[in-house]
């Protein structure tokens, strides 16, 4: 193999670990001497800072590790400082509907309700502010209870969850002539 091809190799495994891995480590993996690691970790270096690239390789003790040049960190900071905008799929929009509806609730109740595992839905919820924990229910194994947050009612442009559209009895009967639908079409296949 090249010395090409071990510094991409290298260069990958310093990206993708995102934090300093030892020379030793990364010596067995490519099944060389630390010695030859070292010399293509310099080579990697010397590269990085010729050809003016905005991320370097650093030494730690008897670690390297891949990062951004110190020069750029202002860029970085009006990036991070940017608000990020939450994309709320299917998945989390029918998890929140769920909370929102039923609130308080618990994990099981969701589960029960969408029929599968609602661990994750429920965490990015929590995550993006728009759903919190409100307490635990007295009942064995003290389950959290679930509900949404003053972020979702901003976010939704409703004072008060009671503002809430609420469905009539023909949309109820239209949405369950829809689940039957694709429940059949689903057992077709």
């Amino acid at each position: 193999m090249s010395s090409e091809q071990y510094e991409a190799i290298i260069e990958g495994i310093l990206f993708t670990m995102g934090e300093s891995v030892e020379i030793s480590k990364l010596a067995a993996a490519l099944d060389l001497d630390r010695d030859k690691v070292q010399k293509l970790i310099y080579r990697m270096m010397e590269r990085y800072e010729c050809e003016d690239r905005g991320i370097q390789v650093i030494e730690i003790e008897d670690s390297v590790q891949m990062c951004t040049k110190k020069e750029l960190y202002e860029y970085l900071i009006k990036i991070a400082r940017q608000p990020k905008r939450h994309v709320l799929t299917d998945v989390l929009l029918e998890t929140l509907s769920i909370i929102a509806y039923k609130q308080p609730i618990t994990r099981l109740e969701i589960e029960k309700i969408r029929g599968v595992s609602c661990a994750h839905a429920v965490n990015k919820l929590v995550e993006y502010n728009l759903v919190c924990e409100l307490g635990r229910l007295d009942a064995p194994g003290r389950p959290l209870l679930f509900g949404t947050t003053e972020e979702f009612l901003r976010s939704f442009g409703v004072q008060s969850i009671e503002e809430l559209p609420t469905l009539d009895a023909d949309q109820l009967e239209e949405f369950r002539q829809q689940a039957e639908e694709e429940m059949n079409v689903k057992m077709d296949v």
